[in-house]
């Protein structure tokens, strides 16, 4: 045996305890579930010269808080503050509300019909909630990022305004995979009953994808509106002026051409709750 190859034996004796070691600590201190996972798909920046990074944000609990008026109330503001990620919908405000929906966004889920209204108050949304980011859906007419999609260009121009918020718009690709899931759980197909999904759907599936645990607060299940004893509160809790809840839900359902079928997906939520870690709050469900 050379000398050469008494040397490598050597180093490799000496070698073999640090590399168990090393394993054992890898093992012992691995990632948990949710920083394993990768980034989201079907979400893209939207920011001058770098439309293609695509959105990266994990947590092990969310609150995912409604818009509803169940919420007024309901005094989990505190509770919610305490959840690792909370994430909102359209323009729902939490001053105000602090003692009823809580203080902090993580995440805001926003539809292209309220994009005016965060613009309009622009100064709140993106320079006080900078910390916040934001999701924005909408049909390919609307956020089409060829200089014709009007929706998109507002946000642009946000974007440009205010660099560090990060902004994120949902792929026409993942909106068409959302159509998929809608027509797999209903047997129906979207466009052709003349229904829109609302922005509580695009808000639950993205939930799902990058919490490990959510906690639903102020969703009605699918049979609440049909129950005698069901209580009357706004569409809105920042709005106190309009529709009650189950009036606009039961127009919805049954409109012929352009509602959101918010009952339907009511009830295809309590399905996923079968299936994932999904926990509803204010009032609860009997699943």
């Amino acid at each position: 045996m050379n000398v050469l190859m008494l040397r490598w034996l050597c180093l490799l004796t000496l070698s073999l305890p640090l590399l168990f070691w090393v394993g054992h600590v890898m093992i012992r201190d691995g990632p948990s579930p949710a920083a394993g996972r990768k980034a989201l798909e079907g979400y893209t920046r939207i920011k001058p010269g770098r439309t293609d990074q695509i959105l990266d944000i994990n947590c092990s609990q969310c609150a995912l808080v409604s818009s509803s008026g169940q919420m007024l109330g309901a005094g989990a503001g505190e509770e919610i503050d305490k959840i690792g990620c909370v994430i909102r919908m359209n323009n729902a405000p939490t001053k105000g509300f602090e003692k009823d929906v809580g203080r902090r966004t993580t995440v805001r889920v926003v539809s292209h019909t309220s994009v005016p209204l965060l613009v309009k108050n622009e100064q709140y949304y993106f320079q006080q909630s900078a910390e916040t980011t934001y999701v924005f859906w909408g049909p390919e007419r609307n956020m089409r990022q060829d200089g014709k999609g009007h929706i998109f260009n507002a946000l642009l121009k946000m974007a440009k305004k205010y660099p560090n918020v990060r902004m994120y718009a949902v792929t026409k690709d993942k909106i068409d995979y959302c159509d998929g899931v809608f027509q797999n759980e209903t047997g129906k197909n979207r466009m052709k009953t003349g229904a829109f999904l609302s922005t509580g759907f695009f808000t639950m599936i993205l939930a799902i994808e990058m919490c490990d645990s959510i906690h639903v607060y102020g969703m009605i299940d699918d049979g609440y509106c049909s129950r005698a004893n069901h209580s009357v509160v706004p569409y809105h809790y920042y709005e106190q002026n309009r529709i009650n809840e189950c009036k606009m839900y039961k127009v919805h359902e049954h409109t012929q051409r352009g509602g959101h079928r918010f009952i339907t997906e009511k009830a295809i939520y309590a399905k996923w709750a079968a299936r994932h870690r999904i926990e509803f709050k204010h009032p609860s469900w009997s699943l």
